[in-house]
């Protein structure tokens, strides 16, 4: 069996993941009129956490949990307007300490299985000047939400980060009968 064969279940099981835990934003062409995907923080922050898992996973690099961060902030319009629903974007990021020469190996690891999962890759470097400092940044065009993976500052740190769309929490009021 080759390697990229033997992969293959664990890329379908990271696909489906994304897409029964994203369900509710998943039309092809999302629209502004569109309905805002419902998920409560803990679902969403499990979800950033799994999918930053997946991307240290692949890139064979350990993340150091006293390193995450989870910053919930309000959706806001372009003129700065708010709504009264409680609506959030989720800012999920973890740290992992590797060798910086290895940066580069890592982000074409991420990037690569990033676009297997259907993510557009929005920025790409290996390096600045010749030294390794690496980045990865992608966007998944139906379910809104970005990754990146990035050397973090100038000693051997690396950073992952997904940032969700705009997401409404569930309704504390009853729910409606069919």
């Amino acid at each position: 069996m080759t390697a990229s064969a033997s992969r293959t279940p664990g890329r379908i099981v990271a696909t489906a993941l994304l897409l029964a835990v994203l369900g509710g934003c998943s039309s092809a062409d999302p629209d502004r009129s569109d309905p805002l995907p419902v998920k409560s923080k803990a679902d969403a922050q499990t979800w950033a956490q799994q999918i930053t898992e997946h991307m240290a996973l692949t890139a064979g690099i350990e993340p150091d949990p006293a390193t995450i961060k989870a910053l919930f902030t309000p959706c806001t319009g372009k003129n700065g307007e708010t709504a009264s629903d409680d609506r959030y974007i989720l800012i999920y990021s973890v740290k992992s300490d590797v060798p910086r020469d290895r940066h580069p190996e890592a982000v074409r690891k991420v990037r690569d299985m990033l676009t297997g999962e259907g993510l557009t890759v929005k920025g790409y470097r290996e390096d600045v000047d010749g030294k390794p400092d690496a980045l990865v940044d992608a966007f998944h065009p139906s379910s809104r939400y970005t990754a990146t993976a990035s050397t973090s500052g100038t000693g051997d740190r690396m950073y992952l980060r997904v940032i969700t769309p705009c997401l409404l929490p569930p309704s504390d009021g009853p729910t409606p009968a069919p």
